[in-house]
């Protein structure tokens, strides 16, 4: 099963940026986005398929979690500590309803 990057992710990013800062809810709190081109590289590294077989990483929280897409596009909150697919805690339906949670700058 292979996960990809969901549109809303991508056009997020193209109209906010990299998000980096907190949510409006303490749960997750602290979120940082990666760039799309680090994404699979960042994946190899914390070794996600070996790990967390069916999630592709796409943040962290800088407190040893990722933030991880499920192949319906769900996200899913994941310990490197321990990490396995089992132990993932879903978080949102889709990323639109993550970000809708970003405490974002009115500009």
């Amino acid at each position: 099963m292979t996960v990809t990057l969901p549109d809303d992710l991508k056009h997020f990013i193209a109209e906010y940026g990299l998000f980096e800062g907190f949510t409006r809810n303490d749960s997750p709190g602290y979120v940082e986005l990666w760039a799309i081109m680090d994404i699979p590289q960042e994946n190899k590294a914390i070794e996600m398929d070996v790990y967390a077989p069916g999630f592709l990483a796409f943040a962290g929280n800088g407190g040893g979690e990722v933030f991880a897409f499920d192949a319906n596009g769900a996200v899913y909150m994941i310990s490197l500590i321990g990490m396995e697919a089992e132990q993932a805690i879903k978080i949102a339906h889709s990323f639109a309803e993550f970000a809708g949670t970003f405490e974002l700058d009115a500009e």
